[in-house]
């Protein structure tokens, strides 16, 4: 087996493994307990997989972790609200919502939570300005705590990488970033260009994958291409694997990307 020190920096995201998840056989703590064995540093958790209350648990995750020497990273936070929707009241409550997944994440050491911004995109200079004021507030709270706020390519006007670093530039502030995801791209679009443009702001990066054939390479993606883009931005942090694929078993397709993003790190 792998020790997690002899490993490059791959975590696994645990949507990786979200059909174990639905199926009862796998929670996100046995995810965090899996990750020496698939030779894994890093786990990056996924907010609708904590059981509530949650202060026991968080205790317990974070003790194993240090224990583990896995790395707990950051916490993609999905259904608490649209902080770019058009009515300002609710925009700020979806700011107000992130905020105990700020609070989870300093407490479990992680450096960042992942939001997405999601609204009527018709607009998308006011959508812009909507959600640069959702943003603020909820940096704001985080302010002081080191958390970084990262927004991921996800639909919709978040996924046009020049939109999307507007955003960023037009909010001005050091804890907000970007997390590259190598699939949320509509098609037609070019996924490394858009990739390489969000790079410079990048905190995390997703190595969304698919589909591996007996060479042990992508189907989908260039991995090679995309990690040359990381490298050549200077990232250096650690590269979350995200399996979204349906036609291998979760871990063996974890494992396969695991081996690639090795050759391709080394």
């Amino acid at each position: 087996m792998t020790s997690p020190s002899d490993s490059p920096l791959i975590s696994l995201q645990v949507w990786s493994l979200h059909r174990a998840f639905f199926a009862g056989e796998l929670d996100q703590l046995g995810m965090l307990r899996l990750c020496p064995e698939l030779g894994l540093s890093g786990l990056e958790m996924y907010n609708t997989f904590f059981p509530s209350p949650q202060y026991l648990y968080l205790r317990g995750l974070r003790a194993e972790a240090e224990q583990l020497g896995v790395r707990l990273l950051l916490i993609v936070c999905d259904m608490e609200g649209n902080l770019g929707a058009a009515e300002r009241r609710e925009r700020l409550q979806a700011a107000v919502n992130h905020r105990k997944w700020v609070d989870t994440a300093v407490v479990l050491g992680c450096h960042s939570i992942r939001c997405q911004v999601q609204g009527d995109d018709s607009d998308p200079a006011a959508m812009r300005e909507r959600a640069a004021e959702s943003l603020r507030a909820l940096l704001d709270y985080a302010q002081g705590s080191g958390l970084r706020i990262l927004i991921e390519n996800h639909g919709g006007l978040s996924s046009d990488p020049d939109w999307l670093i507007s955003l960023i530039e037009l909010v001005g502030h050091p804890q907000l970033g970007t997390l590259p995801d190598f699939g949320n791209f509509p098609k037609g679009a070019d996924w490394y260009a858009a990739v390489e443009k969000m790079m410079p702001y990048a905190g995390a990066v997703s190595a969304k994958c698919y589909d591996f054939d007996l060479d042990g390479n992508e189907t989908t993606i260039d991995f090679a291409r995309m990690m040359k883009i990381v490298r050549a931005a200077g990232y250096s942090g650690y590269v979350g694997i995200e399996y979204a694929g349906t036609r291998m078993p979760e871990r063996e397709a974890v494992l396969a990307a695991k081996g690639l993003l090795e050759r391709l790190l080394r």
